[in-house]
């Protein structure tokens, strides 16, 4: 079985390296990060990893706007995102939702259940 990978794109240096150590030690995958929404379409087009775990805030381009792009292009539409975001009032939840997204993931999270909600949103 390979290893899953997934491509981590956050503002803050800090929570992505956060987010892609938990992932590579608890639930042994490969990541990707980028602080740049930009960056984060290009290698989500050339590495074509199995998910992308999204900040919903960012300044360049925001999150909704990110995930927008990558639902608009045949090669990255079908890789599964879920958005991290402190917005977790249920409108904010309701329209994340509506967008097709596999799930929302609230900030701060827990680095010790992160594995666990991604499998679960995922079906992994």
């Amino acid at each position: 079985m390979t290893k899953k990978r997934i491509l981590v794109i956050d503002d803050e240096y800090d929570l992505g390296f956060i987010i892609s150590t938990c992932l590579e030690e608890f639930g042994a995958w490969e990541t990707l990060i980028t602080q740049s929404p930009h960056e984060g379409i290009t290698l989500a087009q050339t590495e074509q990893p199995d998910a992308i775990i999204l900040d919903v805030m960012m300044p360049d381009m925001d999150g909704i706007t990110l995930f927008n792009c990558l639902k608009s292009e045949p090669n990255t539409q079908v890789i599964p995102v879920i958005l991290m975001t402190a917005k977790v009032q249920s409108s904010d939840l309701k329209l994340f939702n509506s967008l097709g997204v596999k799930g929302v993931i609230s900030k701060p999270f827990d680095p010790l259940q992160l594995v666990e909600q991604i499998t679960e949103l995922l079906q992994w």
